[in-house]
């Protein structure tokens, strides 16, 4: 997955310049590239980009309006950079939002950072929804949010889902357990459970209780340290009342 971007940039100089420094940064792709700020305000109602990048040198004022303008139509606006000649524009770029402001021509040591801190402020998780459970020429696609979880059964694993299905897949538990998302946790030799669904862990007696499901799923000692890590977690998102 992507962060996707656009260059609001009337003067061809400036702008391929941009381009290029772009062209580094594989995780990011150029949604639209306009020369005037109609054109650039269609573009973000269009494509709706993470970042728009905006030539301010003459048009400052213009572009703050069409910010405005963005606040009524958008719930969420774009990571707005702008960039000039001089810092006559910084100020009213602050007030207006913006995450950052160069000044031209374009230095590739400041773009960097700022490629840098825009990946900080809004991570890509690039996890699948999807798994797919491949026999011969059947392709089998599981959403991982509607699985319960997971038991080895000889050299097949049994996928448990919310619905009470339980598909099988002809690969041992081991295969799945690093391609799965971080809510999925080995428990035991035997399963491998999904997060989201645990109602309670009982460590006297070594189970977990999953919401939706009769019954509990055992842990070993071996897997006892996930186990703990797994209590913290819900721990913390948790409202305790108790002592």
């Amino acid at each position: 997955m992507d962060y996707t971007y656009a260059i609001i940039d009337s003067d061809a100089a400036t702008n391929l310049q941009l381009q290029m420094q772009m062209q580094e940064y594989g995780d990011f792709t150029c949604a639209a590239n306009t020369t005037n700020l109609t054109d650039g305000h269609n573009a973000i109602l269009k494509f709706s980009p993470d970042v728009v990048m905006i030539n301010l040198g003459g048009e400052g004022p213009d572009c703050f309006h069409m910010v405005s303008e963005l606040n009524r139509y958008l719930s969420k606006i774009p990571l707005l950079i702008g960039f000039a000649r001089d810092k006559q524009y910084a100020y009213n770029a602050i007030k207006n939002g913006f995450f950052d402001y160069w000044l031209l021509p374009h230095d590739e040591f400041e773009i960097r950072k700022t490629i840098l801190r825009i990946r900080k402020h809004m991570p890509v998780e690039n996890v699948p929804t999807n798994i797919c459970l491949k026999s011969y020429r059947d392709y089998h696609y599981l959403n991982t949010d509607d699985i319960l979880y997971l038991k080895a059964d000889n050299n097949t694993t049994d996928f448990v889902m919310k619905d009470g299905n339980v598909i099988s897949a002809y690969k041992t538990l081991k295969t799945f357990e690093k391609k799965l998302p971080e809510s999925f946790i080995r428990i035991h030799q035997s399963y491998i459970l999904n997060s989201k669904y645990v109602a309670r862990i009982n460590f006297g007696k070594s189970i977990c209780t999953l919401k939706n499901v009769e019954g509990q799923l055992p842990f070993s000692k071996s897997y006892l340290d996930r186990v703990d890590e797994l209590k913290n977690i819900l721990s913390k998102n948790s409202i305790k009342a108790s002592d």
